[in-house]
């Protein structure tokens, strides 16, 4: 029993040190998610990230947080968004999010179709882009 609670806590320290390359293709409770793009900036030790989140109808991307800021542009579908200290916003196709850094949030399709849209991320490098906030 020991020996199995070692092994699945050296996995989760493995899978924390990937970070954001673990979300290069991950799905999550009725969400994918697809890394389309890392660069360093010329902003010293900051990076941008792109990645593509998909919802499924009805479904939620959980609460969560980055260490930098999120711009949102929602390529199809219309998605809720609740960002912590705000009204709960509905954006469609061609709709525009600023994220700050370290604000809580989520996105739940509240459509009949897929939703998704195009995250881009300025972030230090080196740290996750997510935390998961229960």
């Amino acid at each position: 029993m020991k020996t199995t609670i070692i092994g699945v806590a050296t996995l989760l320290s493995i899978a924390s040190m990937l970070g954001p390359q673990a979300l290069q293709a991950q799905s999550l409770q009725g969400t994918q998610r697809k890394e389309l793009s890392r660069h360093k900036l010329s902003i010293p030790g900051y990076e941008e990230v792109q990645l593509r989140v998909d919802i499924d109808p009805g479904k939620t991307a959980p609460k969560h947080k980055h260490p930098g800021e999120e711009i949102i542009y929602v390529i199809e579908g219309s998605l809720e968004y609740r960002l912590e200290g705000h009204a709960p916003v509905t954006l469609k196709a061609g709709d525009v999010l600023f994220v700050p850094t370290g604000v809580v949030h989520s996105a739940t399709n509240v459509g009949q179709t897929n939703a998704a849209e195009l995250g881009t991320y300025i972030v230090p490098i080196g740290k996750p882009l997510v935390e998961w906030v229960k």
